[in-house]
């Protein structure tokens, strides 16, 4: 009978948890299709996008996997729970536990293909797609110019674009360097690009400027800093000697989980222009992006954990109930995951330590929560009585012995 309970319980749980990553991998999906549609108005071949944006398949997979499993399991066992197949369940002898076995097993297996995501797959890709897009570079200059980011690629300068119209720029900020001394930052109302094919040169005349120059002796007092409007100013950006280099060094997002934890033994070995005050820091972040990865794998199995029992206790045949539960709890997983990435500077506080805190507290919480409705309740008893009406009259034997379970459909109490 276990088995039959089985068959029936992963045969929905699998089709409901496949629906549910479609349809979040599509929404993900939503804004790169804006962005393709940008990347094919520059001329820029159909394959290549395909290839750029299934480079990022295996971050955003890292991120749906657990969203699609917690949604489908409250919404799963919600259902069993209002149509009574839990309580038909639990009368013919069945544990709690027996009923989540198969559920938890997917979640283990699920939190070991997002490790592999996250540990191997998921960095190789974002280094690759950087690669990619170095590439991309060449052909289309103004697409090293990425929307809503500083890029820090241009030798002695890191500018920000916040909105790309073709050729007309809006939004910019510009900052200009001396090693690691800023010189001067550059705020424009927007601005126009022009480029040079021979020279491989990219011009922007920035329009309606506001220059600020920084204090060489002090940059960090800006009561010493010089602030100059202008109409017009422009910015020379030298392609060649950008993508002369050979070499694009790995961000710790770059790195597989065995080169991150090397990485943060050997910091100044694997960064060796990093400066002395900024060697915790670094090795901070990296310990962050580490445990980020760990806890975002476990975090599969924690959510079936904790969604089994709230989904049975919310009791409710409205969909809704489900969904504001997993929206509640993704909400608060995350906002611990921004936490510590925003706590890298005090590494003193251990941030590496925070995206542990959610994940634990579902295991304690789900387990806690099961182990408590393990057994058939007062209340569940009086739900059930009626399906033992026609049970044999005289001494009532073991109720597992009389209980059978039929499937597909809704469970039926009958005598074997």
């Amino acid at each position: 009978m276990i088995r039959v309970f089985n068959r029936y319980l992963l045969g929905d749980f699998i089709k409901g948890f496949l629906v549910a990553l479609v349809v979040l991998t599509f929404v993900m999906y939503v804004g790169a299709v804006v962005q393709a549609i940008d990347y094919m108005s520059r001329g820029i071949s159909g394959p290549l996008i395909l290839k750029i944006f299934a480079l990022n398949i295996p971050f955003t997979l890292s991120f749906v996997i657990p969203m699609s499993l917690l949604t489908t399991v409250l919404l799963h066992f919600g259902r069993l729970s209002a149509d009574g197949e839990i309580v038909a369940m639990k009368a013919c002898g069945v544990s709690l536990w027996q009923v989540a076995a198969p559920i938890l097993l997917c979640a283990v297996l699920l939190s070991l293909l997002c490790l592999y995501i996250n540990a191997e797959l998921s960095p190789r890709s974002h280094f690759a797609r950087r690669q990619m897009l170095r590439a991309l570079g060449e052909e289309d200059p103004l697409a090293l110019l990425d929307e809503g980011r500083f890029v820090s690629d241009f030798p002695g300068l890191k500018i920000y674009v916040g909105k790309k119209n073709g050729l007309q720029l809006e939004d910019i900020i510009l900052y200009q360097f001396e090693g690691t001394n800023a010189l001067a930052e550059v705020r424009a109302r927007s601005g126009r690009v022009a480029f040079q094919e021979e020279s491989r040169v990219m011009k922007i005349d920035l329009e309606h400027v506001r220059l600020t120059e920084f204090d060489q002796a002090d940059p960090h007092d800006l009561s010493k800093a010089r602030t100059l409007s202008a109409e017009s100013y422009p910015v020379t950006l030298d392609l060649q000697q950008m993508l002369k280099k050979t070499r694009i060094f790995k961000k710790p997002s770059d790195m597989t989980f065995g080169e991150l934890v090397h990485a943060i033994r050997n910091v100044r070995q694997v960064f060796p222009d990093i400066l002395e005050q900024n060697v915790s820091r670094m090795r901070a972040k990296m310990a962050v992006d580490a445990n980020q990865r760990l806890a975002l794998a476990l975090s599969c199995f924690s959510f079936a954990l904790l969604g089994i029992p709230l989904g049975i206790r919310s009791h409710r045949k409205e969909s809704s109930i489900g969904i504001g539960i997993a929206l509640v709890l993704l909400f608060l997983f995350y906002l611990f995951i921004i936490l510590s990435d925003a706590m890298v500077d005090r590494p003193q506080w251990r941030p590496d330590l925070i995206p542990w805190v959610p994940v634990m507290s579902c295991q304690v919480v789900g387990f806690s929560l099961l182990h408590r409705n393990r057994r058939l309740s007062v209340s569940d008893t009086d739900n059930v009585d009626n399906s033992f009406q026609h049970l044999p009259a005289g001494p009532m034997p073991n109720r597992r012995r009389f209980c059978t379970c039929q499937f597909p459909g809704s469970l039926v109490v009958s005598p074997i």
